[in-house]
């Protein structure tokens, strides 16, 4: 039987077991998986009750536009909206938000428009107060402020709860999810509540944001905020999505960790997932040592790693955060700083090139002039020759030698190293603060990588 339409699709992810990055935990430790949506995220489920209940209300007219402030999940789900059920779309965003995920809402057909994101939400300038202004000029439209309207957590409490209720055939202990919006952590804990109210809720928020200690105190303090890097969760205000009852603890990570989790989960558990889902898990591991033998603990996995290929996937992007621990050329020649590379020069016999090789325990060699690297020999490349021509070893080295190694900088990372290092490079050459060369070799880059 077909449907009708994509947005019948939504809802009904699975709920999948991990088994790797959680094997130390004493219990069940389950995701759910709601990158399974068509628009690859649990937003989905919102976005299409907030159009619902608008419609439902007399708020959304067809023809109508739909304005939106989105770091780019809710903006999908209510752009599928939009496709089935006619309407226009104007999503605003943050310059802090990947640029897969604007693309991807210009694909199917919204306007989008970035704002600042280090600007208090009541500057003119934020993407609170653009939404909120142009659903104020723009005709016939409707600011839906997934924050404060209701359906959001509506949404949960009709769907997300029920099914991971029906899914754990109601033996769930632990309810796992970021905080951002405050729709899905409190729908589903209204939800899971009402069938057990000792099921334990936990959120987890980001340091930078100020739900953590208005959670602990009813305080909402400035302080608090500050820049964070994750994506789609913490806030700089209380959305009245929120019913802190609900929620047992609040914990928070950092940009760094929940990133790092993130990548574990994709490569451990085979889930490519976003930002949050990494967040979540890490949140979960700080607080393992809570949770008890038949305890059954249900995170959520928002959305699909494709959103940030160009964040926390990319290496560079990583690394320029400090968030990736990368092996460089520097640390695999850590030891050797002071030590002189061993070359041969142009004019030197391929004999003499031969016994410094056999001296130095080395199958790789640079030759080098006044001038520098000009060539290089190596030990496989000579026994070729060698075996060949046996008279070869009196011919001088400038005769025989090879390409020069590739030069890189000192730090460049290891994964790097392995690409430049084949059949023509038998190894890599850098120069330190001093300016003397290093060479490193394809046995020193397995060395460094099975350490």
């Amino acid at each position: 039987m077909w449907l009708n339409n994509i947005l019948e699709t939504i809802g009904n992810t699975p709920l999948i077991k991990l088994n790797k990055i959680t094997k130390d935990f004493p219990c069940t430790v389950l995701a759910k998986v709601d990158y399974f949506n068509p628009g690859n995220s649990i937003k989905d489920r919102m976005a299409l009750k907030m159009v619902e209940v608008a419609e439902q209300e007399g708020k959304l007219k067809p023809g109508g536009t739909i304005i939106e402030g989105t770091s780019g999940n809710t903006g999908m789900g209510l752009a599928l909206a939009a496709c089935v059920k006619g309407y226009k779309c104007i999503f605003v965003t943050t310059d802090k938000q990947s640029k897969e995920k604007a693309d991807i809402l210009k694909a199917v057909g919204a306007e989008v428009i970035v704002c600042p994101t280090n600007v208090l939400p009541d500057d003119p300038r934020s993407y609170y107060s653009v939404a909120k202004r142009l659903g104020r000029e723009v005709p016939n439209s409707m600011y839906m402020n997934q924050y404060d309207n209701l359906a959001n957590r509506l949404a949960h409490y009709e769907t997300t709860g029920p099914e991971i209720w029906e899914q754990t055939e109601g033996k769930i202990t632990h309810f796992v999810c970021t905080a951002g919006t405050g729709g899905t952590v409190t729908g589903t804990a209204m939800y899971l509540k009402e069938k057990n109210p000792n099921i334990q809720v936990w959120a987890i928020d980001v340091y930078g944001s100020l739900l953590t200690k208005y959670f602990r105190t009813g305080e909402v303090d400035m302080n608090e905020v500050h820049p964070y890097i994750s994506e789609g969760f913490g806030e700089d205000f209380v959305p009245q999505n929120y019913d802190m009852s609900v929620i047992d603890h609040f914990e928070q990570v950092t940009d760094k960790d929940g990133a790092i989790m993130a990548r574990r989960i994709a490569k451990e558990e085979g889930m490519f997932c976003g930002y949050s889902a990494g967040s979540c898990l890490q949140g979960l591991m700080q607080l393992k040592n809570s949770l008890k033998k038949d305890d059954v603990v249900v995170c959520v996995f928002h959305d699909h790693g494709s959103r940030y290929v160009g964040k926390i996937y990319n290496d560079q992007w990583m690394m320029e955060r400090g968030f990736l621990e990368v092996k460089t050329f520097r640390d695999i020649v850590s030891g050797r700083i002071g030590k002189k590379l061993i070359t041969v020069e142009p004019t030197q016999t391929v004999a003499q090139a031969v016994e410094l090789m056999k001296k130095y325990d080395i199958e790789q060699i640079p030759v080098m002039n006044g001038n520098g690297i000009i060539g290089a020999l190596s030990e496989g490349g000579l026994f070729q020759k060698i075996f060949s021509n046996p008279e070869i070893k009196n011919a001088t080295v400038e005769t025989v030698m090879e390409h020069p190694y590739p030069i890189v900088d000192f730090e460049t990372p290891v994964e790097r190293l392995g690409s430049l290092i084949n059949k023509e490079n038998g190894a890599v050459l850098a120069k330190d603060e001093t300016g003397n060369y290093h060479i490193v070799t394809k046995y020193d880059v397995i060395q460094s990588l099975a350490k």
